[in-house]
């Protein structure tokens, strides 16, 4: 028996910017929680540890970003699905979804946790370590991985709960994770110096707590979705994750670049270009992350008003994401162009390598026009995602996060002698945004419903 599930939700009958902005501050600000671990562990292990610890913790970047790859396609996807559901006034089939793709994770990660531990050193050769670099890393990974799991349970707890409309719950849990972690990092590194050690645990501690916030989601009598073990017809899940491929690629994607950046930089720079390139990393993150909120923002709108078959309103979101996307792209591009320095001393104290900061700004001046289409380009990855077009979302994500990077920073390698070759990024995210815009006009919303059955 399907239950009617639009009366009185904001999604589909709320005021249009009101409601964007109430679900996107939640997620701004839990999404730069989410990913503050790496952040905060990146400003105190380069300025108490060291440029080598800082090096190590970004070859395993990586591994542990394949590992997420999975959980934000199974999450995103699950949780479109259940909104295009929510949309239709399903609240059991929402519910199953959402219960299915819990169970999903949970096992994936036990399963693929356990793997990466038997398989340590294999892994670090194929990340491009030298033997060297393996103690160091081994201090960090053997504490961080086991919490892992914590986190990949997390991501779709935190995509299902703001699509049920409590995003202030999901922030809360991440901001929680994110102050315990930032005062732990300070007490085990800067205090105790525990090094890579502390480090790991402050992290680890952090995601625990956030699960345990979280999960207060259980006990809201308001809440629509509801858990059950007893579920059928679980190919819905690779249906699901299918929907949610592209951000697998993105994921992927990142994951694969960065290993080819390392090689390269280790090549013509050593573990001082390695460093420089995990402190530029650290300042595009917070900026893609506004983007990544803007898109998730999105795509919980979206996928409501689809079911709904309301292309007006969905038209209306689209405009209202792009206002915001421009803004935020010229305040980023801003701050990169007038502000880096003082930026990267955030990560590099005054006593640290002159030739890690040196480079670290040279490598600015190629990455920032990075921001003039990021933000777009994911926006209507988002929006192909949301409207159930996962082929469309993952050409999209594929061309701009692999295809046309890797095949430009191989050309451009092999040509210049310099650090040049790191404009590829830049370029390459301008191609795709015309990919992304022809997309966009063969799918508008209006002729995306039109094709609903």
């Amino acid at each position: 028996m399907n239950v009617d599930t639009t009366k009185d939700n904001d999604a589909l009958n709320g005021e249009i910017f009101p409601t964007f902005v109430r679900y996107l501050i939640p997620s701004i600000l839990g999404l730069i929680a989410m990913t503050s671990s790496s952040l905060v562990d990146g400003i105190f292990i380069g300025n108490y540890v060291g440029i080598t610890a800082l090096a190590a913790v970004n070859l395993i970047i990586p591994i542990i970003t394949l590992l997420f790859g999975v959980s934000m396609m199974m999450s995103i996807g699950g949780s479109v699905r259940g909104g295009k559901y929510l949309g239709e006034g399903d609240k059991a089939a929402a519910s199953s979804i959402f219960s299915k793709s819990l169970i999903f994770m949970t096992l994936y990660g036990v399963a693929s946790i356990t793997l990466t531990l038997v398989f340590e050193e294999q892994i670090f050769a194929s990340l491009g370590a030298t033997k060297e670099l393996f103690p160091v890393m081994s201090e960090y990974y053997r504490i961080i991985m086991p919490f892992v799991i914590f986190q990949l349970i997390i991501i779709p707890l935190y995509f299902f709960i703001r699509l049920d409309g409590l995003p202030n719950l999901a922030a809360i849990a991440l901001g929680v994770g994110a102050v315990v972690n930032i005062a732990l990092d300070y007490l085990f590194i800067a205090v105790y110096d525990w090094g890579l050690t502390g480090a790991a645990w402050a992290t680890g501690i952090s995601e625990v707590l956030s699960l345990l916030v979280i999960l207060f989601y259980f006990f809201m009598p308001e809440r629509t979705l509801s858990f059950s073990f007893r579920q059928n017809n679980w190919m819905e899940v690779f249906q699901a994750a299918y929907n949610g491929i592209s951000e697998f690629i993105n994921e992927v994607s990142g994951a694969i670049i960065a290993f080819i950046f390392n090689w390269m930089l280790i090549q013509r720079a050593g573990v001082d270009g390695v460093a420089a390139i995990t402190v530029v990393n650290y300042m595009l993150m917070t900026g893609f992350m506004m983007f990544f909120a803007i898109e998730d923002t999105s795509q919980v709108m979206i996928s409501q008003n689809y079911g709904a078959r309301n292309s007006e309103r969905t038209r209306a979101f689209l405009k209202t994401a792009c206002v915001i996307v421009a803004l935020l792209s010229l305040f980023f591009i801003t701050v990169l162009v007038t502000a880096s320095e003082p930026l990267i001393y955030l990560f590099v104290n005054e006593k640290g390598s002159a030739q890690t900061v040196a480079l670290a700004l040279e490598f600015v001046t190629y990455v920032w026009p990075i921001f003039i289409f990021a933000g777009f380009n994911m926006m209507i990855t988002g929006y192909l995602t949301a409207i159930h077009l996962p082929f469309q979302s993952a050409l999209l994500a594929m061309s701009r996060g692999l295809i046309l990077p890797t095949g430009l920073l191989i050309l451009f390698y092999s040509l210049l002698s310099d650090f040049r070759f790191i404009a590829a990024l830049s370029i390459a995210e301008g191609v795709a945004f015309i990919l992304a815009i022809a997309l966009f006009l063969l799918y508008s919303p209006q002729k995306a419903i039109s094709r609903i059955r």
